[in-house]
């Protein structure tokens, strides 16, 4: 699944730079629609996001595409593999600029761990 992101000014730091926090908090939101959209009806929280390396900068106007995929199936979780590119408008080009594996469990009414249906 692709998404897309146009990184505003209120995303960044006072550097100028993309705040981190921001970036992860889009691959979250991009991994649980993924999630949400292949199990409907089932509840998912996050439990693990592993390799937090930010690789390159990221500026004001940058088109971000996050490319969400399903890497692991397990009883009760699912994890995807969350790549994310940087856009170049003024030329064809697209640069990785982040990857994570991201870890989501289903959980019943009650918070306890419940198997994928």
């Amino acid at each position: 699944m692709k998404n897309h992101k146009l990184v505003l000014p209120e995303h960044l730091n006072h550097y100028g730079y993309l705040f981190g926090g921001n970036l992860l908090k889009w691959i979250d939101e991009m991994g649980y629609i993924a999630v949400t959209l292949d199990y409907p009806g089932c509840n998912f929280v996050t439990v693990a996001m592993d390799n937090v390396v930010f690789r390159k900068s990221i500026r004001k106007g940058a088109i971000l595409c996050f490319d969400t995929k399903k890497t692991r199936v397990g009883e009760t979780s699912v994890e995807y593999t969350v790549n994310v590119y940087k856009d170049r408008i003024e030329k064809v080009h697209r640069e990785l600029v982040f990857t994570t594996q991201i870890t989501f469990v289903c959980l019943d009414k009650e918070g306890n761990k419940k198997k994928l249906t």
